[in-house]
């Protein structure tokens, strides 16, 4: 296994820990800035639109500049944001610290994807993708629960300071292990000739035409309803543990490692089903999802059942991530770059929405149970638009998301062609890697 992908896969542990970190020392938080716990949720929100703000801008901006260079300059962000978060004297340079670091999020991951399949055999590429992407997983599974218990133990600026000292390991990590490569443009044109045929540099401009595709803009609200209701329900879970479950602060983090434990199988599984069929696949997890949280807010008052709930919600909320990825591969012909890019964005979208709805439950008065009814309302609607989406598509003939993920990459749009006609070659074109 080349040596570059712990590299990346130790950015992304950073990354992942940066943005759920805090969830856990959200009491802590507010209490030293004074601030009320809706306005503590705020630097999840804040973060969170930052993420979506800089998977677009960054990705765009960066997509002449050698890879290496791109991460380079992202990892540097990142420490920058998370060094100020951890020496703020104030809420508001807090956001700033938040709003700094989030910014390299989006734009590490796609750029990261590119780069990991390119230090592997063909062959081997999903793979590798996969082991970068275990960072992530590993900052939820055990990242958060360990630094929320560092933040308990020995303030919650510990926990800031842990993570800028990881940025400054995968920034040296990066440098040293890291090939240099072309400009992604030119690279991969020059390499599949995916959006010209000519050799030239993909453009802006090809990679904004899959947001032509009806479908595309779908993808997008289900992914901001579906994984929003989920977040939504999970951006207050300190305080519903707490609250109303009767757990002590010091097994907060116990709990968040039950939560991450199950994202890490649900990850997994929504990944093998949807390889059967997306469309089925996210409709039953979503239903699923639903009743979850639906039940989880019942019955949040009973110990076993909060834990049994804890699994479950972050199983089956991480278990739609595959698929709504896939998804917007699928019907963005063309373009699966800046259509992955936007779906990260939609993710990050989804959370600031999801936890500012929650937020208004709590600010409402309406108790630390709310964030539970909030998700669970937002993933229904979530559901339903997905239910509509998937008639329409098939109505138009644009089956692309009933199929498994060979159908996950890129045809070639035709200009002028019509919206089923360029999901259907999105449909047809191979992703398997």
């Amino acid at each position: 296994m080349p040596l570059a992908l712990i590299a990346l896969a130790i950015g992304g542990f950073g990354i992942g820990l940066t943005e759920f970190g805090i969830m856990g020392l959200l009491p802590e938080v507010a209490a030293d800035f004074g601030v009320s716990e809706t306005v503590a949720g705020y630097l999840i929100s804040g973060y969170a639109l930052s993420v979506a703000v800089g998977a677009i801008a960054l990705t765009a901006a960066l997509t002449k500049v050698d890879r290496k260079w791109a991460l380079l300059g992202l990892m540097v962000l990142f420490i920058a944001g998370n060094l100020i978060s951890a020496v703020a004297e104030t809420y508001s340079l807090m956001m700033v610290g938040r709003i700094v670091a989030a910014l390299c999020h989006g734009a590490f991951f796609g750029i990261g994807s590119v780069v990991a399949s390119r230090v592997v055999a063909p062959e081997k590429q999903a793979g590798a993708i996969a082991i970068m992407f275990t960072g992530l997983t590993l900052a939820t599974v055990l990242g958060v629960p360990l630094g929320t218990f560092l933040g308990q133990a020995a303030g919650w600026r510990s926990t800031f300071w842990a993570i800028t000292a990881i940025g400054v390991v995968a920034l040296i990590g990066i440098w040293a292990l890291v090939p240099r490569s072309a400009a992604s443009g030119v690279e991969d044109a020059a390499r599949t000739g995916d959006a010209v045929r000519a050799g030239a540099a993909p453009s802006l401009r090809s990679e904004l035409l899959a947001f032509r595709q009806g479908q595309v803009w779908v993808s997008i609200v289900v992914t901001i309803l579906g994984f929003g209701g989920m977040f939504g329900a999970f951006a207050y879970i300190a305080f519903t543990l707490t609250e109303v479950s009767g757990f002590s602060a010091g097994a907060v983090p116990w709990l968040l490692g039950v939560f991450g434990g199950g994202m890490f199988v649900g990850s997994l599984l929504g990944g093998r089903a949807a390889d059967r069929n997306i469309q089925r696949t996210l409709v039953v997890v979503l239903a699923v999802l639903t009743v979850v949280l639906v039940v989880f807010a019942l019955t949040a008052g009973n110990k076993v059942a909060t834990v049994a709930s804890l699994l479950l919600m972050g199983g089956f909320g991480s278990a739609t991530i595959p698929g709504l990825q896939m998804r917007i591969m699928q019907y963005a012909a063309g373009a699966p770059t800046m259509a992955s890019g936007a779906n990260i964005a939609a993710f990050n979208i989804g959370n600031a929405f999801g936890a500012w709805l929650a937020g208004l439950g709590l600010a409402w008065g309406l108790g630390y149970r709310s964030p539970l009814w909030v998700g669970a309302v937002v993933t229904l609607v979530g559901l339903v638009v997905l239910v509509v989406g998937g008639r329409v598509a098939g109505a138009s003939g644009a089956g692309g998301a009933e199929g498994g993920a060979g159908g996950a990459g890129v045809g070639r749009s035709r200009d002028g062609g019509s919206e089923g006609d360029e999901a259907a070659l999105a449909a047809v074109g191979g992703a398997g890697r």
